[in-house]
């Protein structure tokens, strides 16, 4: 049995090499880091982050688990077609040529089960022509059983955001109330995920051994039918936008928030899967909870003051360059700049002249994130950072700030402006 399903195995992920839907996966999420890039170079002149380490990160990752999510689908019994495939990713599509945020499943398997549901009600697959034909293989869909494994997906994105979340968060300036720029992250990671998944075969053309065990959806496994795996793509990201928050606690937050929401879907599949009149709200449980889960994140931001913004102890914060003076130093995003060699410092005019004062050492008080004053000094030397790689945040005369709004698919494959000059007449209050 062992040596069977390691044959099915393997013919499965050749299968899946074979498939163009898992290079669209890596290549969408290649351009999308690109642009994270383009971003960063555009608002602080460095980067932060390169883009090739995140890509194979994101893949390593997706592959780990990917293989944990094919172990668990050999309980299963979801009947995964290529029409599913086909589905999913051309809905999938479809939503995210208006944003890539919609570049889940939970979108696009949603949508299908409220499509197939509204097919009942026409008689759409009479007719002869190819909208009977799309009719009938939307209406063979097993939306149940794709909804499972949604829910499955968002356990293994929750535990991604969980351990990974806060290293795809990106510093940006944001427009805030009446034109004034303040700080703020956006944590964006995708994972393509590789699925190995045993499915009922066509025309007894599957494996002869029958399965020692019962599968939760499907026990047609057991008949004289056979069984064999297939291999298809699945892609689970996540885009969270804080301005109130430190990275690590927004990844935390989403991350509860996304494995409530899978318990919440898989629990409604699971219903449906046994009486198929709840289809129709499971997948409206899939639509409408994702939504929600956004808009009470939108919510919780706009009710709390913003974080990244400079006060009357001194300059706040927003990111640390990696390799610099000041993450040798121990300085992290959201501490205080209180004073530079004994200089207090509320400006970035005041900064360089507390720096200019000691050109070969530095000395800083900085007010770290429990609102305790630490010390820290370092020497000098040329051509470091002229700011000891701390990035701050916003003041009056930054020119760029970034558009909240996320990008389409064509931004991404036009390579779209990735961040907004400020309008020179715009001012601060």
């Amino acid at each position: 049995m062992a040596l069977e399903v390691l044959r099915q195995a393997g013919g499965a992920a050749w299968q899946l090499l074979l498939s163009p839907y898992y290079y669209v996966a890596i290549l969408l999420i290649m351009l999308q880091y690109m642009r994270q890039t383009r971003m960063m170079r555009k608002l602080f002149h460095v980067r932060l982050h390169a883009w090739p380490s995140q890509l194979v990160r994101t893949i390593i990752s997706g592959i780990v688990v990917g293989f944990f999510l094919s172990c668990a689908g050999l309980f299963l019994g979801v009947t995964v077609t290529g029409e599913a495939v086909l589905w999913m990713w051309g809905t999938a599509a479809v939503l995210a040529a208006f944003s890539v945020r919609y570049l889940c499943f939970a979108y696009s398997v949603g949508l299908l089960g409220v499509l197939q549901w509204l097919l009942g009600w026409m008689p759409l697959t009479e007719r002869a022509d190819w909208i009977g034909t799309a009719a009938a293989s939307l209406g063979r869909l097993d939306i149940p059983g794709l909804l499972i494994l949604v829910a499955l997906m968002h356990l293994a994105e929750a535990l991604l955001v969980r351990l990974q979340g806060a290293r795809f968060a990106n510093p940006l300036f944001l427009e805030g109330k009446r034109g004034k720029l303040i700080g703020g992250y956006m944590l964006q990671g995708y994972w393509p995920v590789p699925l190995l998944m045993l499915v009922p075969a066509a025309s007894g053309g599957g494996a002869d051994i029958a399965l020692p065990w019962t599968t939760l959806l499907d026990n047609s496994f057991l008949g004289s039918g056979g069984w064999t795996m297939v291999g298809f793509p699945m892609m689970i990201g996540f885009t969270e936008l804080t301005r109130t928050m430190l990275p690590g606690a927004k990844a935390r937050a989403a991350a509860s928030s996304l494995m409530l929401y899978a318990l919440l879907v898989g629990a409604a599949a699971a219903g449906a899967a046994f009486w198929p009149p709840l289809t129709v709200i499971a997948a409206l449980c899939a639509l409408l909870l994702h939504e929600l889960l956004v808009l009470f994140s939108r919510l919780r931001e706009t009710t709390s003051s913003p974080f990244y913004v400079h006060n009357e102890q001194g300059l706040r914060v927003l990111a640390v360059i990696p390799g610099t003076p000041a993450e040798a130093m121990g300085i992290v995003s959201g501490e205080i700049l209180h004073k530079v060699n004994g200089m207090k410092v509320r400006s970035i005019e005041e900064l360089y002249a507390a720096l200019h004062m000691q050109s070969a050492f530095c000395k800083l008080e900085v007010l770290n994130l429990e609102g305790q004053i630490k010390f820290v000094q370092r020497a000098r030397y040329a051509n470091e950072h002229h700011q000891l790689g701390v990035i701050l945040a916003p003041d009056d005369r930054a020119d760029f700030y970034a558009a909240p709004r996320a990008a389409s698919l064509f931004d991404l494959f036009r390579g779209g402006r990735a961040a907004r000059q400020r309008d020179s007449a715009s001012t601060s209050i």
